[in-house]
């Protein structure tokens, strides 16, 4: 299950519902787990600016991630919700910084923090794509309307 929506201060929240076969031993979600989480957001992210990772990588250009950190905080376990909060800005000319959080639902405790740092590959080197860096940065309303 999974629902997404924008929130008031430009971000992008997704949310998530544990599967069981995502724990290990412990009963919790293994570590590796919630970098997949992480992952999927930020694809639902870009597909909510208009940017379709798929056709992108079509035409040369690639967003790659170049270093992440995250900092557990929680543990989830199966069953659980979790939302996954995901915010962008731009580092440098080829660099954007994803800033992400996991809360557990309903009670938001924070369970993950991250941040991912990401650059733009155009035909295998590093580029820049003016057309993605606005899409990025710009409010969801805008993007859309430039995608159409």
């Amino acid at each position: 299950m999974t629902t997404a929506e924008v929130t008031q201060q430009g971000g992008y929240e997704l949310t998530l519902a544990v599967r069981d076969y995502e724990c290990d031993l412990q009963g919790i979600v293994n570590n590796s787990v919630y970098q997949n989480y992480l992952e999927h957001a930020r694809h639902e992210f870009l597909k909510s600016r208009g940017i379709d990772f798929a056709e992108c990588h079509a035409r040369g250009i690639d967003l790659v991630v170049a270093r992440i950190r995250i900092d557990y905080k929680q543990a989830l376990v199966s069953g659980d919700r979790c939302v996954v909060r995901t915010r962008v800005e731009r580092q440098d000319r080829v660099k954007f910084l994803f800033q992400q959080e996991i809360f557990s639902l309903p009670d938001r405790r924070l369970v993950v923090r991250a941040r991912v740092t990401t650059v733009c590959r155009i035909d295998g080197r590093l580029g820049v794509s003016e057309e993605l860096a606005e899409r990025l940065l710009a409010a969801p309303a805008d993007a859309a309307a430039s995608a159409g």
